[in-house]
């Protein structure tokens, strides 16, 4: 089912599947891409138990091996919703039988989507409510819409950071990095960065990027507390994801340990995670 918020600016649509952002619109114009299954059938999942691919598709937990797709599971399932006001939100996924045949894990997943002037704020809470240390990863992966050629369109950081990508072979992290042609966080695209996966940075001081098109500045979207961020689209696609994560895919090396896995968040018993992002719309 789609649900609508507005304000005085902003309309936004989610999904009750997967809580998906699926349209945001100011002034008539959607910033989000609309679905063309030729190139991909998503428009903002919600990453949820992992970021990423594991190694195998699998990893082990006391001893035990477990399954998970891709990005997780909370984008394939109905969550739960209450509508706080016109322009809030909050949805809610908990674990049961399903989640917990490869996920032995008891939580409590919110997502909130809130309108504030030109910003949509979305926040993401995680509460385990087993007896024991969770692991976990999250991220968001929201697909902006792009008109013409990706040569048209930059990034800009809010800070002066190197820019050094990290490189994905069949979607494993390999011990090997590029330091992208950029000058004080201005990043011009091209297609040919996203021939084989994501662009993905770790540990960046910014924590806003704006994207711009012909160096006018169209949206920004702020992530704080994300230690990782990552930018994808396949070439010639009218899209480009903006994915601030707190996690990230394994490496080709990885021992399949979850607990040992590389950005892997250790959430203690009966306490609560949250992270939060803001998309502004600058036109």
């Amino acid at each position: 089912m789609l649900l609508t918020l507005t304000n005085n600016t902003l309309t936004a649509t989610i999904n009750t599947l997967g809580a998906e952002l699926v349209s945001l619109v100011k002034n008539n114009v959607n910033y989000i891409w609309e679905v063309d299954k030729n190139y991909w059938d998503k428009t903002s999942p919600v990453l949820f138990p992992i970021v990423g691919r594991l190694r195998n598709d699998s990893y082990t937990y006391e001893g035990k091996t477990y399954y998970l797709p891709r990005h997780g599971f909370a984008r394939n399932f109905e969550f739960n919703y209450e509508q706080k006001a016109a322009h809030q939100v909050v949805f809610e996924l908990e674990s049961n039988e399903k989640t917990k045949e490869n996920y032995p894990f008891d939580f409590k997943l919110y997502v909130a989507y809130t309108l504030v002037d030109s910003e949509l704020v979305i926040e993401y809470f995680v509460r385990n409510v087993s007896d024991v240390v969770m692991p976990f990863s999250i991220g968001a992966h929201p697909a902006f819409a792009i008109d013409g050629d990706i040569s048209d369109y930059s990034l800009q950081f809010n800070q002066p950071d190197v820019l050094i990508t990290h490189h994905l072979e069949n979607e494993a992290f390999v011990n090997k990095v590029t330091a992208l042609e950029s000058e004080n966080g201005y990043l011009p695209l091209q297609y040919n960065y996203f021939e084989k996966d994501a662009l993905v940075f770790k540990n960046l001081t910014s924590n806003e990027v704006v994207l711009q098109h012909l160096d006018v500045p169209l949206l920004k979207v702020t992530y704080e507390f994300f230690p990782y961020i990552a930018f994808w689209t396949k070439v010639n696609a009218p899209f480009l994801c903006i994915e601030p994560w707190c996690g990230l895919a394994d490496t080709i090396t990885h021992n399949g340990n979850i607990e040992e896995k590389e950005g892997i968040h250790l959430l203690p018993a009966g306490e609560d995670f949250l992270r939060a992002l803001r998309i502004e719309i600058l036109k």
